[in-house]
């Protein structure tokens, strides 16, 4: 039923072999719904979240696995997608599509061109093509940084911050994320945790880099409330408006001093060159998740330096491996803003991997130069937080 052709096998640069683009048999795929406790509770304008609900993709090709985080909630909070339509889009039509044309698939750039005939639905098809990814890296043994043309030993790292009961509270948690060494402070806001809020945290830390992230909270109504937040000298203020719009934001851009960065407006590079015709904000998110995979967040990097537009790589609150893709990611030469990629223990009493995530120095963290995304994974620790497993092999399709 499905087919895809593609006849693009080798990139030249002036008369040069950059990368050979090489056909791998997948044997099977498995997913794993996983359910780990936060250290924490993390609220924003959506609501607090205790234990986080997400999947985990291993694809198994040429005695070697890949690995990828499907970013979902268990709610469809975030976007419209959750763990159980991600598992359902997947197990229906992206896998299916995966080992049907997988005879074409000479780079894991094709994938995406393969799964455009399912409207949206990103966040499942990001855990599938950033798996491929990762074992594509794994098998030329060359790290996944380096195959993105990653440029950076290390990144810079700053901490997303949620709602929290008291004024003072919050406080609290910024000294200790400061002492620690984080290089950015990024405070979720939303109606009446937002002007007084902030207010207080700049009053106590009048230099450090700032933003603030509303999650959409917001609405045009607002205009002067949001208007008040230049007072604050922040770096930004993230997605104020709907969820969906670019429209209005362009609007209160011209309204504001502030940038306006876009997150859950921004899917593909069009959006993007949208958003900037416009004149809707100064500056873009890149979540692997949220555009589909790491050749959509490539394709927005690249655009982005092209019109002096800085980038920054957003979290979802993943555990390690979803973090190491993002370090990945944040080593291409465009990402001039400290992102939310902490290291595990800013979430997780234990995380998924041999060695977790932790800073090389302070508000630091280095990018692994090993094979794929870098890191292994404690297979008991995986095994403990799977609730649902299923695989799938090549042979049925």
């Amino acid at each position: 039923m499905f087919t895809w052709k593609t006849t693009s096998f080798i990139k030249k640069n002036k008369g040069k072999e950059v990368e050979m683009r090489t056909k791998l048999k997948i044997d099977r795929i498995i997913l794993r719904k996983m359910k780990m406790p936060l250290k924490d509770p993390f609220e924003t304008s959506f609501g607090a979240i205790k234990d986080r609900t997400f999947m985990i993709v291993e694809i198994h090709g040429e005695g070697e696995v890949g690995y990828a985080e499907v970013v979902t909630e268990s709610a469809p909070l975030y976007n419209e997608e959750c763990v159980g339509t991600a598992w359902h889009v997947m197990e229906e039509f992206l896998i299916p599509l995966m080992f049907k044309n997988q005879q074409y698939i000479q780079h894991p750039d094709e994938i995406s061109a393969i799964f455009k005939q399912i409207k949206r639905h990103y966040l499942a098809k990001s855990g599938l093509e950033s798996a491929y990814w990762d074992l594509h890296a794994k098998l030329g043994n060359k790290s996944l940084s380096s195959i993105l043309s990653g440029q950076k030993e290390s990144i810079e790292v700053g901490v997303s911050i949620g709602i929290q009961t008291s004024i003072s509270e919050l406080l609290v948690k910024i000294d200790s994320y400061l002492t620690e060494g984080y290089r950015r402070i990024k405070l979720k806001i939303k109606p009446g945790w937002d002007y007084d809020v902030l207010r207080e945290v700049r009053n106590h830390f009048p230099h450090i880099p700032l933003m603030a992230d509303a999650n959409s909270a917001y609405t045009l109504q607002d205009i002067n409330l949001l208007k008040k937040l230049d007072e604050f000298n922040l770096l930004m203020v993230e997605q104020p408006l709907s969820h969906d719009d670019i429209i209005d934001h362009s609007i209160l851009q011209k309204e504001l001093n502030t940038p306006i960065c876009l997150d859950e407006s921004i899917h593909q590079v069009d959006d993007v060159r949208k958003a900037l015709d416009l004149g809707s904000c100064q500056i873009i998110n890149i979540k692997i998740g949220r555009v589909g995979g790491l050749t959509e967040a490539k394709k927005i990097h690249d655009y982005c330096l092209s019109r002096n537009i800085p980038v920054w790589c957003g979290g979802m609150l993943e555990a390690g491996l979803g973090r190491a893709h993002n370090i990945a990611l944040a080593s291409m030469q465009n990402f001039n803003i400290p992102g939310d990629t902490s290291p595990s223990s800013r979430y997780w009493e234990e995380d998924i991997l041999e060695e977790p995530i932790q800073f090389s120095q302070p508000g630091m963290i280095n990018v692994p130069k090993g094979p794929g995304i870098g890191v292994n994974v404690n297979l008991e620790k995986l095994n403990k937080y799977t609730t649902l497993l299923k695989t799938y092999d090549s042979s049925e399709f």
